[in-house]
């Protein structure tokens, strides 16, 4: 993975029982900042989705976010990104590597290619600092493009990295797809954002939980992140000195007192901390912690010059910010109670794919998280050895012992296969022989190390598809 330091511009020097969910769950909504759809331009992600959804009686830690060079930050500007909105008529748009790179990183997919999007707005504007990072919304797809360092030269644009995630999806990544957007967690850079509609929107709070980035001192380098995070920043577990993991998310306590801050904007901010929270995503230079606003949204707290009041009120808001251990329950962005998810799919089919029998090789298709198959006369066999059908996102490791089902999911009569091995190579523990489209056969996992070797096998004579599902079993 290919990822980066983001630093802080230096101008800001300058997360009982049921009656408890109940209740939560009862809490007035202001219609108004209720957008009609979830998954849209407006409003990203399922109402489950953690960006959407809210803690009941949170418990907390009591790591203290240190001070540091600079003051705490909610801003947009060039560490921030935009959002930008595909339409049906918009025009492709070819994304090619950095110049002197071996090309455009795909986390996912784990190789370096090239990247279409079948829709891209004429108003792109990277952000300028070095992450450049933007977001595309596609509504007609359903998806969400992030990059990190776009820019255009040349009349061409070019980036370090791509990753997309599901619009109408929960915003963070799985083991499976686990890197799903360009900030250290894999997460994209639109979720938790706080919007430019969502502003002067006459809310008293942002009704999602906020995106927030913390420095050096702040984060833990063990572990460097945790759920609902599948990523952190390439050197966490030696640069960083505090405790506080990526995917982490940070509250005010319900006993905070927001009235006695003089800036209406950051009192809004205040109320979302205590009620949704932000979740730590990335990691800055300097900065004690930064909330991202969307660029073009003209959100200034310190407007007119250096605000000492509102430094001094950020300055309390970090001293009280504390990371959720634990909560009595969840409640959606529909005021329902739920129970946030840890139980995902396993298996990716994304490579080395190597020639088994027949070709040419199938290939992994990122957007349909598939081995895609051209139509050949006869059957293409190919294999991966590699165990990187599986990315051990630490806190989604197979469990020694426990029951898992792998699933065929297939079209155009295609075929999967997955063979599990002790890592020395021998014994093989457990064989699927092929399973043609919602064929499913479970086993016991052996052992956390074991060798995962996966085999997508073509229809014939027609264009298939291979994917599959690996998942524990309760």
């Amino acid at each position: 993975m290919q990822k980066r330091l983001a630093f802080m511009p230096a101008s800001w020097s300058t997360f009982c029982g049921a009656a408890l969910i109940a209740a939560a769950a009862a809490a007035p909504v202001n219609a108004q900042t209720q957008p009609a759809q979830w998954g849209s331009y407006q409003k990203p992600f399922a109402p489950t989705s953690p960006w959407n959804s809210r803690p009941v009686n949170p418990a907390f830690g009591d790591f203290v976010i240190p001070k540091s060079t600079y003051s705490p930050g909610v801003a947009g500007g060039e560490w921030s990104t935009g959002v930008f909105l595909a339409k049906q008529g918009d025009a492709p748009v070819t994304v090619s590597g950095l110049p002197n790179t071996q090309g455009l990183w795909d986390p996912d997919a784990g190789s370096n290619h090239d990247v279409t999007i079948p829709r891209w707005p004429a108003d792109v504007q990277a952000a300028t600092a070095s992450d450049g990072h933007a977001d595309i919304v596609d509504p007609v797809a359903g998806v969400v493009h992030s990059f990190w360092q776009l820019k255009k030269l040349n009349g061409k644009w070019v980036a370090a990295q791509y990753a997309w995630t599901p619009l109408n999806g929960r915003g963070w990544g799985d083991p499976a797809h686990y890197f799903q957007g360009s900030r250290a967690a894999g997460v994209p850079t639109s979720g938790g954002l706080i919007r430019k509609h969502e502003i002067d929107d006459g809310d008293t709070m942002y009704r999602h939980a906020l995106a927030m980035s913390l420095t050096f001192t702040g984060l833990s380098p063990n572990p460097t992140y945790i759920y609902p995070a599948t990523s952190a920043d390439t050197s966490a577990a030696t640069a960083n000195t505090g405790r506080i993991p990526e995917g982490a998310l940070m509250m005010l306590p319900p006993s905070y007192d927001t009235s006695k801050i003089s800036s209406p904007a950051l009192r809004k901010v205040a109320e979302t901390l205590k009620t949704y929270g932000a979740y730590v995503v990335d990691r800055n230079g300097g900065t004690p912690f930064f909330i991202y606003v969307e660029n073009g949204a003209k959100y200034d707290l310190h407007s007119g010059g250096w605000n000492t009041a509102v430094a001094n009120d950020l300055d309390r808001i970090r001293a009280a910010l504390r990371q959720v251990t634990s909560a009595q329950g969840w409640v959606d962005g529909n005021g329902q109670a739920f129970t946030l998810p840890k139980k995902f799919n396993l298996l990716s089919m994304r490579g080395p794919w190597q020639q088994y029998a027949g070709g040419p090789l199938g290939v992994f298709d990122t957007w349909q998280q598939a081995v895609v198959f051209p139509a050949s006369a006869t059957r293409v066999t190919q294999v991966n050895y590699s165990s990187r059908g599986m990315n051990r996102i630490t806190w989604s490791l197979p469990q020694t012992g426990k029951t898992y089902r792998v699933s065929a999911i297939t079209t155009g009569g295609a075929k999967l296969k997955l063979q599990v091995r002790d890592p020395s190579g021998l014994p093989l523990h457990f064989d699927s022989g092929e399973l043609a489209n919602g064929e499913s056969k479970t086993f016991a996992w052996p052992a956390n190390n074991a060798i995962v070797t996966v085999w997508a096998i073509s229809g014939v004579n027609q264009p298939s598809t291979v994917r599959g599902e690996l998942l524990l079993q309760e």
